[in-house]
């Protein structure tokens, strides 16, 4: 083995094992002016690798004036348009602030985010409160439902969690994300058991600190299966960071996209992004539609794939096989096999009962990607092109290969060569 192999196999190894030595835990839930630090004022967080008011998608757009009203930076959705494209606000990935947000990704300083703090390395990532489903702010949705919402949000529930939270000492994530997985959940596009788990961590802890309120607050996250979705997202942010800036290694530690481009970032190659066009996503749509009511692949949620979560470990969950039209149980395993060819290694705390308890592959090395051809997989939800319509339909999607190739170009500048 050369130097330079030599090297790169104990970066990756240990990237492996800051991601698999990672301690998640569910701290808090702060409004993000407070709980995001460094963040700028008249800032709009979004999903996916940098992007400007022009290239931005409909959903996005749509999004973003919603949440400028809901901030008070404009009065109506036309000025908050107005603003937006005149410079009046700036534009921000939340990968560059430790957050993530799913589909539209719109994080704001009046919004709440919960917390989530890796206690093995120091490090905290965040991620906005799950609205539920159809007329919502992460697709595209801007009225006043959607507004009076997220005040709800930001002025009961988020206190509220919060309060609850701290009164516990938060919740630990590795053990539930593991019980979750032989409940049948991947954490990307099924996420019932782990919400239904955190609803029993929270609900006593809740009557206790908010009683007036707590029929409401349930019944929000009860009713809302992916619910867990946004926990998740954090936790896996959480969990990849401390990967990321290791010399000589060759694994992705951030995947984003935003609905125009989807991005990739390499841990030895500081925060340089690696993007490609975002892709549509191959699965069954809802009734009534059809692929050309279908937006480009968008959202921050395939953190959870970084981490060995969603698409990688897709086996451990027969229920989002049919949903994302991925074909059989057996080809959800195979879909998992595929991926152990393009990690560093399997996760042996996070395991599926579907392959004999084996562990989830986990840290994509963009080496094993270009050369055997096999593209990472990521379970998604499909969003109409129309902001505000919602979800309609599931399904998976690969990144662009020329993300990948540009990584390894770039590695190969900084380190001399492969």
């Amino acid at each position: 083995m050369t130097d330079i192999a030599s090297r790169i196999e104990a970066a990756n190894r240990e990237a492996h094992r800051r991601m698999l030595g990672a301690d998640p835990v569910l701290v808090d839930v702060m409004l993000a002016r407070d709980a995001i630090p460094n963040l700028p004022p008249r800032t709009v967080l979004h999903a996916g690798p940098p992007i400007s008011w022009e290239r931005m998608c409909g959903p996005m757009r749509s999004a973003v004036a919603g949440a400028l009203v809901f901030e008070g930076w404009a009065s109506d959705l036309a000025e908050a348009e107005t603003v937006a494209a005149s410079g009046g606000v700036r534009f921000e990935p939340n990968h560059h602030y430790d957050g993530v947000g799913p589909m539209t990704g719109i994080t704001t300083p009046g919004m709440v985010v919960l917390v989530v703090e890796n206690r093995a390395f120091g490090n905290r990532a965040f991620c906005t409160v799950n609205e539920g489903m159809g007329n919502v702010m992460r697709f595209g949705g801007n009225d006043q439902e959607v507004r009076d919402r997220l005040a709800w949000i930001a002025g009961v529930f988020g206190p509220a969690v919060g309060a609850a939270l701290r009164r516990r000492g938060g919740v630990p994530l590795k053990s539930l994300i593991a019980r979750g997985l032989t409940m049948g959940d991947e954490m990307h596009m099924r996420n019932a058991a782990c919400t239904g788990l955190i609803l029993r961590e929270l609900a006593a802890d809740l009557a206790e600190v908010a009683p007036a309120d707590l029929g409401r607050m349930l019944r929000f996250i009860s009713g809302n299966d992916m619910f867990f979705l946004n926990i998740a997202m954090a936790m896996a942010k959480a969990v990849a960071a401390p990967a990321h800036g290791i010399p000589y290694a060759t694994v992705v530690t951030t995947m984003a996209r935003n609905g125009t481009d989807f991005g990739i970032r390499l841990s030895s190659t500081g925060d340089a992004w690696f993007t490609g066009p975002a892709q549509m996503a191959r699965g069954l749509l809802f009734a009534g539609f059809t692929e050309a009511d279908g937006n480009p692949d968008i959202g921050d949620s395939c953190i959870t794939e970084t981490v060995g979560l969603g698409g990688c470990a897709m086996a451990a969950s027969p229920a989002v096989v049919g949903f994302v039209g991925a074909g059989a149980l057996s080809d959800a395993i195979g879909y998992t096999r595929s991926m152990s060819e393009i990690t560093v290694g399997p996760n042996p705390e996070w395991t599926m009962p579907t392959m004999a308890m084996a562990g989830v592959p986990t840290a994509i090395d963009i080496r094993k990607v270009l050369s055997t051809g096999i593209l990472p997989v990521i379970n998604t939800a499909i969003t109409n092109r129309q902001p505000g319509r919602g979800q309609i339909g599931a399904g998976i999607v690969n990144p662009p290969l020329e993300c990948f190739q540009q990584a390894l170009m770039r590695f190969a500048e900084v380190h001399g060569a492969l």
